[in-house]
């Protein structure tokens, strides 16, 4: 692969990524991981692969650790290399924690707005519902994804 390529292509992840909220090196990252040759780099690899400082791969790659997208994985000596999780994606994509903790404060705010004709509270019980909906459906479709490919998510 054509490093220059490459690294335009880790350019456009953290640029589509970035417009979603996330940080540009945390797309930038991603994307090179999705791509490179050998999958596990370490973070001078990472550096000089994507043109990022230190500190900005350091921060960049804890937060894919966190997500569950990334994994640290052994080398030669003392250090470690990154690499990205087969099913990143269905990892970070699966929302229902967070989808139950804003279904439960919409239900908080529902019983703090006290009135359930109250404008607020409408609003309140249709992002609740909208949660709510979600919860029920997302599971299902993570395990129907799980069949189709056959991969344990």
């Amino acid at each position: 692969m054509d490093p220059d390529a490459g690294r335009r292509y880790a350019e456009e992840v953290g640029v589509a990524l970035a417009q979603m909220g996330t940080t540009p090196a945390f797309g930038k990252l991603l994307g090179w991981l999705l791509i490179c040759d050998p999958p596990g780099q370490t973070t001078a690899q990472l550096c000089q692969a994507v043109g990022l400082s230190k500190a900005s791969v350091s921060a960049g790659m804890r937060a894919l650790e966190q997500s569950g997208m990334v994994r640290r994985v052994p080398t030669s000596g003392r250090g470690h290399a990154y690499e990205i999780q087969p099913d990143a994606f269905a990892r970070a994509i699966d929302p229902t924690d967070k989808m139950r903790t804003f279904a439960d404060l919409m239900q908080r705010g529902i019983d703090l707005v006290g009135d359930a004709d109250a404008p607020e509270a409408d609003r309140l019980r249709s992002t609740r519902d909208f949660y709510t909906f979600m919860i029920e459906r997302v599971p299902a479709l993570m395990e129907e994804f799980r069949r189709q490919t056959k991969r344990d998510v």
